[in-house]
């Protein structure tokens, strides 16, 4: 009985020990799991901070993203709005006018650049290269465009606008100065055929004429030239141009100009018209002799120091020799004939001549006359050799296999020009003329010599 006792009694003291282990290890066990659930809680919200972080740095990327991507496609819509103006203000340059800033602003607005908005105004600049291939160069023209933009999302911080900028350079049109200006409104205003030839490589030809046939050319005639324009829109190349008739490739054909070619005349001299005498020719025999017209020559009543007026006057016929003085001709009614003279030479002098011819006065030039004339160097006639009236529409004719040799412009803007049979014509000199025909061998050498305008042959292009 007693070793039984002893055995509960060693139970009942064992058993408060095993449950104080147990209760033991339950706390272990709480106390770990307490400490897992308190970091799992923190892991999760430590998760949460860094996506909300990373959320907010995404969307500013994003934002700086589609700022980015509308700044550049601004600079791209400006840079095309420059590259419109430049070439805008370089027309303009190319026909000699002065609103280049005007074109290039009209442009730009075009373009959705405008200089004049009231908010957020562009700012157009045209001036003359500075920098670049084309610096200090005034053929060419810059346009520089620049604009501030307001920003999409950037604006909830201080920087609400970007300034977008471009510049762009553009090379004027090229020109050509005129040199035959033909002023026949309809109809065929230069008519070539025959073997006859127009050599102008630094200058041009500009017709008035609005139809299909403003100019012809047939029988293997040759122009050469650095540009021929008409107002005609339909003219056609093809079909007027033919029978082995060529217009050399290195001339410019430009149809439809807006200009017509209607230069000013020249002053018409004072004159007394009961004061015009007779040719003088009719006071020297049948020929073979020397004499000299013109301003305080004999038979030749001189009016206003350097003006004398003929009823006719012919020069170089039958041998003679004739010398033209210094001074203003007035032609009255009769042609102003130059023949074939003495030796082939039909005037001597003839330097500082201005001829008006008027009423039913013409020019003939005929029979292997060789002239040689030359216009004023100073004074209202100043370049100017030859005007008839526009109310006189006697043909200017120049025949006969001659050879002249002039300097001087030549006005008959209600006159047909005629050139031909074999004539060698060197003109330093410009026309204008209602029209012209150059025919059977006929040869026209022309250089500028007076300002009748000029001719814009190529478009503005851009150049940087």
């Amino acid at each position: 009985m007693q070793g039984a006792s002893r055995a509960v009694q060693g139970v009942i003291e064992r058993e408060p020990t095993k449950i104080r282990q147990e209760r033991a290890s339950v706390r272990s066990r709480t106390a770990a799991g307490a400490r897992r659930a308190a970091d799992d809680s923190e892991s999760g919200q430590t998760t949460i901070l860094v996506a909300l972080m990373l959320g907010t740095f995404l969307l500013g990327f994003i934002a700086l993203a589609v700022d980015v991507s509308y700044f550049y496609q601004q600079k791209r819509a400006i840079q095309a709005a420059a590259d419109a103006a430049a070439v805008a203000a370089a027309e303009e340059a190319s026909y000699g006018n002065t609103d280049e800033t005007a074109a290039a602003q009209s442009s730009a607005r075009r373009h959705g650049f405008n200089p004049k908005a009231s908010k957020h105004a562009a700012t157009v600049t045209v001036k003359t290269p500075a920098v670049g291939n084309y610096a200090g160069n005034s053929a060419y023209v810059e346009v520089d465009v620049s604009q501030p933009v307001s920003t999409i999302f950037l604006n909830m911080f201080p920087k609400s606008t970007l300034t977008v900028a471009a510049r762009a350079v553009a090379s004027a049109g090229q020109s050509s100065p005129t040199c035959v200006c033909l002023e026949g409104p309809g109809g065929t205003d230069l008519n070539m055929s025959n073997g006859s030839t127009i050599n102008m490589t630094s200058c041009g030809i500009t017709v008035d004429s609005n139809s299909s046939n403003a100019v012809t050319m047939a029988g293997g005639s040759y122009l050469s030239a650095s540009s021929i324009g008409s107002i005609s829109t339909n003219w056609d190349n093809g079909g007027n141009v033919n029978n082995g008739a060529k217009i050399s490739s290195t001339t410019k054909v430009v149809q439809g100009i807006s200009t017509a070619c209607k230069p000013t005349l020249p002053t018409v001299p004072t004159y007394n018209v009961s004061q015009c005498t007779a040719d003088p020719l009719s006071n020297y025999g049948n020929g073979g002799s020397t004499y000299s017209v013109g301003p305080g020559s004999t038979y030749s009543t001189t009016q206003g120091g350097d003006t004398v007026c003929y009823n006719s006057l012919t020069v170089g016929t039958n041998g003679d020799r004739v010398n033209l003085n210094p001074g203003v001709y007035v032609i009255n009614g009769g042609p102003l004939h130059f023949m074939s003279g003495a030796g082939g030479t039909s005037n001597t002098g003839g330097n500082g001549v201005f001829f008006y011819l008027t009423g039913s006065a013409s020019l003939v030039i005929d029979n292997g006359a060789n002239v040689n004339i030359t216009p004023p160097t100073s004074g209202t006639y100043n370049g100017m050799l030859i005007f008839q009236d526009p109310f006189d529409t006697q043909n200017v004719s120049v025949q006969g296999g001659s050879k002249m040799t002039i300097s001087g412009t030549i006005f008959a803007p209600s006159a047909n020009i005629t050139l031909g049979n074999g004539s060698n014509t060197s003109l330093n000199s410009d026309i204008v003329a209602y029209s012209m025909t150059v025919n059977g061998g006929g040869k026209l050498v022309s250089t500028p010599t007076s300002n009748f305008g000029t001719l814009n042959i190529s478009t503005a292009k851009l150049s940087e």
